[in-house]
C-alpha cells in the first residue's frame, strides 16, 4: 500500500539579512528603529528576515558598506544558513554592490543584493494597479538600474551582432544602456501624455474644496478615509498599501468636496520615486486642505511627522492649511502616562474610558497647545470622528466661501442629512 505524500505547490518565502550602520548621523536607537521599519518593508515585499547585523563606523565603508572583518562575518552566516539576498538599509553605489558581490562569490555562493531603494521600488511594483502608477514605477527602475548596469549581467563584457542592435564595435553594456535610455524617454513622454489627462481632470474640479490625506505609510489614512468617505479603500496593515491616490466626492451638510487618499511617505524615501511620482503628488500640491495623520502609538511618531513636513516642505506645500490627525488613539500605552500619583489630573475620572483617558491627556500636551487644529482620534474605532468632522467643517466652509461667496450658510442642508454617522450610531 503506498502512502499518500502531499507536496505544497506554493513558493517557498524567499529570506532575507538586513545590514545597517550606526554613524556619526545616525545613533544606535535610530539603526535599530530603521532596521525595524526595513524589515517591514521585507516582509510586505514578502520576505523573512532572518538577522540583522550592525556596525559602528564614522561612515559607511565607501568599499563595502560594512568593514572587511564584519562583511566575512555576515557572508559566513549567509553561507551556513542558505540565506537568499543581502538588504542594506542604505543606498549602495555600484561598486559597492559589485565588491559586497564578489566577496559573497569566493564562497561560491551567489544572491541578491538589495538597498534600502530598491526594496522600496520593489514594493511599489508590487502594489502599482493603474497605468499611471505602474508607469511611474517603471521609470523610477530604469532611472535606479541605469548607473547600475555595469554589475546587472555578467554578459556585458561580451560583443555581440544582430540587425539594428549595434553600431561597429558597440559593446553591449553600451547598447543596454542605449536601451535603458530610450525606455527612459517614452516612459517620461507616456508620462507626461498622463500628466495632461490627469491636469484635465483635475481642472475641472477647480469648483470644488479638495482635502488630502497625508503622512507616513502605514498610519491609517486609507481606514479614515473609508471611515469619512463611505468608500470601500484597500488598507491593511502593510507598509505602502497605496499606492495610487484615491479621489472621492463627499457631500457634508449640502457642501460637496474632494477627499484625496494619497502614497505614504517614509524616511530615506527613493529621489526618483519622488520625481516619478510628480502627477500623483501634485493631488496633494493642489490640495486645499491636507489631513496630516498621524500613528500616535508608534513609538517615534514624532521623528516620522518631522520626516513628512520635510517632505512637504521639499514639495512646497507646508504651508498648507492642514489638521494635524492623531490616528490609533486606542493602542496608545495607557500604562506609561496614567499612574497613581500622577499630575495629569485623571486619577479622580475613573468613569473614563480607556480611549476618552488617553485622548484628555493627549490634549494636554504641547500638540494641542502649539498646532492650530488637532484631532484624537482612532478611526478603526470610530472613536472622535465626529469631532474629526466638525474641525473639517469650518475649514471646509471657510474655504467653499471663497468659492461661493454668496453661498449662505442657511441655505444648506441641516444635521447629518448625507448619512453620516460619526460614531457609528
Amino acid at each position: 500500500m503506498k502512502n499518500n505524500v502531499i507536496h505544497s505547490t506554493d513558493e517557498e518565502q524567499e529570506t532575507a539579512v538586513l545590514v545597517a550602520v550606526t554613524s556619526q548621523k545616525q545613533t544606535a536607537e535610530q539603526t535599530a528603529e530603521y532596521l525595524a521599519e526595513l524589515a517591514f518593508l521585507a516582509s510586505t515585499s514578502g520576505v523573512l528576515t532572518l538577522a540583522t547585523f550592525t556596525q559602528n563606523l564614522a561612515k559607511p565603508d565607501n568599499r563595502t558598506y560594512v568593514g572587511k572583518g564584519k562583511l566575512d562575518d555576515i557572508i559566513a552566516y549567509l553561507v551556513a544558513k542558505d540565506v537568499d539576498m543581502l538588504i542594506f538599509d542604505d543606498d549602495l553605489s555600484p561598486s559597492q554592490v559589485r565588491n559586497i558581490e564578489y566577496e559573497i562569490s569566493l564562497l561560491g555562493k551567489e544572491m541578491k543584493v538589495l538597498d534600502r531603494s530598491l526594496l522600496i521600488l520593489n514594493i511599489f511594483a508590487q502594489r502599482a494597479k493603474t497605468l499611471q502608477a505602474k508607469t511611474q514605477v517603471e521609470l523610477a527602475q530604469y532611472q535606479y538600474m541605469l548607473p547600475r548596469l555595469t554589475r546587472m549581467w555578467s554578459h556585458l563584457s561580451k560583443q555581440r551582432g544582430g540587425v539594428g542592435m549595434r553600431g561597429p564595435g558597440e559593446k553591449e553594456l553600451e547598447t543596454d544602456r542605449r536601451i535603458a535610455n530610450d525606455r527612459i524617454s517614452f516612459l517620461k513622454d507616456k508620462l507626461e501624455h498622463i500628466d495632461k489627462q490627469s491636469y484635465t481632470q483635475r481642472k475641472n474640479r477647480d469648483r470644488m474644496v479638495r482635502i488630502s490625506l497625508v503622512g507616513y505609510t502605514n498610519v491609517g489614512k486609507s481606514t479614515l478615509m473609508q471611515k469619512l468617505a463611505k468608500v470601500d479603500v484597500f488598507a491593511e496593515n502593510k507598509l505602502f498599501a497605496t499606492v495610487d491616490s484615491t479621489v472621492r466626492k463627499v457631500v457634508w451638510e449640502g457642501i460637496p468636496f474632494l477627499l484625496t487618499d494619497t502614497v505614504g511617505f517614509i524616511r530615506k524615501l527613493p529621489t526618483l520615486l519622488i520625481e516619478s511620482f510628480k502627477s500623483t503628488l501634485d493631488e496633494v500640491r493642489e490640495a486645499d486642505v491636507l489631513l496630516h495623520v498621524v500613528d500616535i502609538s508608534h513609538p517615534n511618531f514624532e521623528e516620522q511627522i518631522e520626516v513628512v513636513q520635510g517632505i512637504l516642505n521639499e514639495m512646497g506645500v507646508g504651508d498648507k492649511p492642514t489638521i494635524l490627525v492623531f490616528n490609533k488613539i486606542d493602542l496608545f500605552p495607557v500604562e506609561d502616562i496614567f499612574f497613581e500619583g500622577s499630575e495629569v489630573g485623571l486619577d479622580g475620572e475613573p468613569e473614563l474610558s480607556k480611549m476618552d483617558r488617553v485622548t484628555a491627556f493627549l490634549k494636554r500636551t504641547h500638540w494641542q497647545t502649539n498646532t492650530p487644529k488637532t484631532v484624537f482620534i482612532s478611526a478603526e474605532q470610530r472613536s472622535n470622528l465626529a469631532e474629526l468632522r466638525e474641525t473639517i467643517m469650518d475649514t471646509l466652509k471657510d474655504k467653499h466661501m471663497q468659492i461661493f461667496p454668496n453661498w449662505l450658510e442657511g441655505n444648506h442642508l441641516m444635521g447629518h442629512s448625507d448619512g453620516y454617522t460619526p460614531e457609528g450610531e
